[in-house]
């Protein structure tokens, strides 16, 4: 009896010896498949980095629904939502602020008599035939300044000339052919239209003007720190009184910067206003670094909301709170998702034109046959589906709703958050702790009606940055990428109020070097003032106003 229970207690212990063992292979091989997994996604990264797409653009789902116009246009309904067509606008209202020009087709002499009884035939009227569209080319010529001089006869009599001249408009540069539109034309091609000057050049040659690429880049950044300082000043000022700025940077490089390499890389900051319903600004600045100092400088005086991305830096700048882009933390979920589903699930926009049922968040049961990268994703998309119906409200109501309506998807998305372990090191990790580390400031916009639920408006302006840096490549000197800076201020500045974006810049090199310390003149020349609506929303004109003939600022 005692060999058997010795023998049963010896295999009782291989028995729990092999369950051990088995217990701790499993657990290894769950590690392994997690492993595994997680070198997979690094792989798909890789190859995706190598042979993908390099832009973040992600295409628009079926949007959330919106409020139904008056007289909704025709809709065609497909599979899983119905798109809603644009009515296409008629020729004449495309084309409604060009000028017109009739051209008389007039009948042959021969044909003025009757056919039939060969009488002089008189005028019945004009039929229009056809519209077509015509386009003059550039046009360079040389303008010749002749100042009159005139002398007094009696005077002369005397052997004492008394000469009166003419008063001429003040140059743009001195000792230079450099006009306002010429430098205007200049600008609007590299800052607006991103055509580098070697390109202008050869453009240039083909009007009839050997100008090199070099003089191009002298009047450019001379003109900017010039002329559009003050201005760009002035609206710095402004903008730190706003309640809501958003604020986000984009690399660039400088060949020529002092203690830094060629290929190092620098970085353009762009600040810009919120939703406040006032006259929208858009600031550039180039810095060296991406130091959270840049952007405390910057924002130096403001007390407010700064909307912006996850970049630890935005936490140097003082006496503000911070509202976190939840499109880029969705943006972390997403890149956490396997590539083919990331074909079948797509990013909400809240501008979306087309219309989709409300998104449902997941219950229990369904979660279990969801991954959580997905999981993530849809929580993510009912906030921007909830955005999408508030779009429009007074700031206030949009903040009560939002507490009613987005407040309890965040409570259950942070519960479920708690629930997940991810594998260290895994995509899914990444999007976990950026959710976690911003629990507080990806909320914050709820404080504010006027804050919005991705901070996409300043992507856009570094979008702009980055088309233009596509095609030239770099900035030569630390001088031209401060005159950048400046130049694609004024110009999304004047694309945000709605103005012609070349007339802008020539109106403005038109009347600031009379006026560059005055700022009254400056307040005048702000693309919001009345002053400059009334010539720079119209095509552009650079013949009825010129520096011989320009009217006076009512300052």
């Amino acid at each position: 009896m005692e060999q058997q229970k010795i023998h049963i207690q010896s295999q009782d212990a291989r028995i729990l010896e092999q369950e051990q063992a088995i217990a701790q292979l499993r657990a290894l091989v769950d590690e392994l498949r997690l492993l595994k997994s997680g070198l997979e996604e690094t792989l798909e990264e890789f190859k995706r980095q190598l042979f993908g797409t390099k832009s973040e653009k992600t295409k628009t789902s079926p949007a959330s629904c919106g409020d139904e116009p008056e007289n909704p246009p025709a809709k065609t309904t497909v599979k899983e939502h119905t798109r809603t067509k644009k009515k296409k606008a008629a020729r004449d209202e495309r084309y409604a602020d060009i000028p017109v020009r009739d051209v008389i087709i007039p009948v042959p002499d021969k044909d003025r008599l009757c056919p039939y009884c060969n009488a002089q035939m008189i005028l019945l009227g004009y039929k229009q035939v056809r519209t077509e569209l015509r386009i003059t080319p550039a046009k360079v010529e040389r303008v010749r300044y002749m100042q009159e001089e005139l002398i007094c006869p009696e005077c002369r009599k005397d052997g004492d000339g008394t000469i009166v001249q003419a008063q001429t408009p003040v140059p743009l540069m001195a000792h230079s052919p450099a006009s306002p539109s010429v430098v205007a034309y200049v600008m609007f091609d590299k800052s607006f239209v991103s055509i580098p000057y070697y390109r202008q050049e050869a453009c240039m040659a083909q009007l009839g003007l050997e100008l090199p690429r070099e003089t191009m880049a002298n009047w450019y950044i001379k003109c900017a720190m010039e002329y559009f300082q003050p201005v760009y000043d002035h609206m710095h000022r402004l903008l730190l009184q706003r309640d809501i700025i958003h604020a986000d940077e984009t690399t660039c490089q400088v060949l020529r910067e002092k203690g830094k390499a060629a290929k190092a890389t620098s970085y353009m900051w762009m600040y810009l206003s919120g939703s406040d319903g006032l006259a929208p600004i858009v600031l550039y600045e180039y810095q060296a670094g991406r130091s959270g100092v840049f952007p405390k400088a910057f924002l130096e005086g403001f007390s407010g909301i700064v909307q912006c991305d996850g970049y630890s830096g935005y936490n140097q700048v003082e006496d503000v709170v911070l509202a976190i882009c939840s499109a880029h933390c969705r943006r972390k979920f997403y890149e956490a998702l396997p590539a083919k589903r990331q074909k079948k699930l797509k990013l909400l926009d809240i501008n979306s034109e087309t219309e989709v049922k409300d998104i449902e968040l997941p219950g229990p049961e369904q979660m279990k046959s969801m991954i959580p990268a997905e999981i993530g994703l849809v929580f993510f998309n009912k906030l921007f589906f909830i955005e999408k119906g508030l779009k429009g409200m007074e700031p206030e109501k949009r903040r009560e709703k939002r507490l009613e309506k987005e407040a309890p998807v965040w409570e259950k998305f942070w519960t479920w958050i708690e629930t997940l372990k991810p594998l260290g090191g895994s995509k899914l990790e990444k999007a976990v702790n950026y959710s976690v580390n911003h629990r507080e400031t990806l909320q914050s916009y709820m404080l504010d009606g006027r804050c919005e639920l991705s901070n996409n408006k300043a992507e856009r302006c570094a979008k702009s940055y980055a088309i233009g840096r596509k095609n030239s490549l770099f900035h030569a000197s630390v001088a031209g990428a401060e005159a950048t800076a400046l130049v694609y201020s004024i110009i999304e500045t004047a694309k945000a109020n709605k103005l012609n974006v070349f007339q802008y810049l020539y109106v403005l090199l038109l009347y600031m070097p009379e006026h560059k310390e005055d700022p009254d003149a400056v307040k005048t020349l702000l693309p919001w003032s009345d002053f400059i609506k009334e010539r720079c929303t119209g095509l552009i004109d650079v013949e009825t106003i010129t520096p011989e003939n320009k009217p006076q600022l009512p300052i």
